[in-house]
């Protein structure tokens, strides 16, 4: 890419998902690393999860810390808002794990007419997509949370450290701007992709969502993680994350290991598949409604709304 910016930026910026596509890979590794799978040595998995979140912007121990927290709420509507103001503020460990914030349609309707803005703009497409994934991965990631522990927040310490010695070698040898003309399409294009693949594991039509008494951890793995079916390159780039209803049941599988085991064992052979097209549809989800048992757009809770106050008629 940076050969190429003698030639062209298009052609540079032709070049950003391959190494995008890597990139994310490198995450993929970072994440096994983080659940002590991708290795049977811990100690190899803190060594090279550490050296991968500094190219993948995202500090070891920090991100392993809340990630554990989301393995261990997902779907639980109890925990998802523990601690929190209903609504709006965005729970501190929603910052480095991936969660999506999701609020019930319940809790919408009580909101008021500036929460309900302010939801919906966490939810807009283009905010989250595009410009969320970089303030997470360039801004949020460089602080560590108040909550953290000193390990946490040592690793945080690191990754900084390691990302400034690299891009200041690399801005000394080939110029800072070079670098950044590089380094910043790449970061844009696999945060987003990998934003999106944290969104579309849990935010699809016929997820899991359950208060605490009646939350269950296996049927949150395999009813609340989506089953995210890809093309085989597409699978490799991810490292198999697709799969994510069996990294949800047992994390200690690494990623390497999750098709196999999905083709395996029977119990995975009637999980319903989100294709990439089907998978589409999930941008449009807001909101859980509890009544349906299912998650909802915006116009859908509204349409249900009229319905029940009889001011549309249902055909």
């Amino acid at each position: 890419m940076y050969l190429s910016l003698g030639f062209s930026y298009w052609l540079t910026l032709a070049l950003a998902p391959i190494a995008a596509g890597f990139q994310l890979r490198v995450f993929i590794i970072f994440h096994d690393c983080c659940h002590l799978s991708f290795f049977k040595s811990a100690k190899a998995n803190e060594i090279i999860g550490t050296i991968c979140g500094v190219f993948c912007f995202t500090p070891y121990h920090h991100w392993r810390y809340f990630h554990s927290l989301h393995h261990a709420t997902t779907g639980n509507l109890t925990k998802r808002l523990e601690g929190e103001i209903i609504p709006l503020t965005i729970p501190k460990y929603m910052k480095t794990n991936g969660d999506v914030l999701t609020l019930t349609v319940k809790e919408y309707v009580q909101l008021s007419s500036i929460q309900k803005l302010t939801y919906r703009m966490y939810r807009w497409l283009l905010l989250f997509l595009f410009l969320m994934p970089l303030v997470i991965f360039l801004v949020l990631h460089r602080f560590a949370d108040v909550q953290a522990g000193k390990r946490a927040k040592t690793s945080v310490i690191i990754t900084n450290l390691g990302l400034a010695v690299l891009f200041a070698g690399l801005g000394f040898m080939v110029g800072f701007g070079e670098v950044f003309l590089v380094a910043l399409p790449v970061l844009a294009i696999s945060s987003t992709v990998g934003v999106w693949l944290f969104y579309i594991q849990h935010q699809f039509e016929e997820t899991y969502w359950e208060e605490s008494l009646e939350w269950n951890y296996v049927e949150a793995a395999l009813k609340g993680s989506s089953f995210y079916k890809l093309p085989g390159i597409l699978r490799w780039f991810t490292g198999n994350i697709g799969y994510h209803h069996i990294h949800h049941l047992n994390p200690r599988i690494p990623n390497y290991n999750l098709k196999k085991c999905h083709d395996a064992s029977s119990i995975f052979r009637d999980t319903k598949a989100l294709t990439l097209i089907i998978g589409l549809k999930s941008i449009f989800y807001r909101l859980w409604d509890e009544d349906q048992k299912k998650m909802v757009g915006f116009a859908q809770m509204e349409l249900k709304g009229a319905l029940r106050e009889g001011l549309v008629k249902k055909e």
